[in-house]
């Protein structure tokens, strides 16, 4: 039998929810229910308070993904500092913090290359 993982219809989804598990222990259990929030309005095309930290790591989850792929097509397993510095160059945000804004941005990037690379 294969050992390929099943491939799921919402990689964004994924990595968001991923995303959030590990930064809830720094920003509160209450994170996980904010991306699930987000994630929800994304799909209903609601509006959501654009602040609120779940809409910030989907947002950056779906700009990831997008850098990823475009990446991807020049290289066929694109290192996470690329990939970083594109999601880094392609934000413009002035809420978190910034150190906050780099911990998200490397949760999602991390996340993205393990799911990529088959390591879970």
């Amino acid at each position: 039998m294969s050992q390929q993982k099943p491939v799921t219809r919402d990689p964004i989804g994924r990595t968001a929810r991923a995303a959030a598990r590990r930064l809830a222990p720094d920003h509160g259990p209450e994170l996980e229910a904010q991306v699930e929030a987000a994630l929800y309005a994304r799909s209903a095309n609601q509006y959501l308070d654009p602040i609120a930290l779940g809409s910030l790591i989907v947002s950056v989850a779906t700009l990831a993904w997008t850098v990823y792929n475009d990446v991807r097509d020049k290289s066929p397993k694109p290192s996470r500092e690329a990939i970083t510095e594109r999601v880094r160059a392609g934000l413009s945000t002035d809420d978190p913090s910034p150190a906050d804004l780099d911990k998200i941005i490397d949760a999602v990037v991390e996340e993205i290359t393990e799911d990529t690379e088959g390591n879970r």
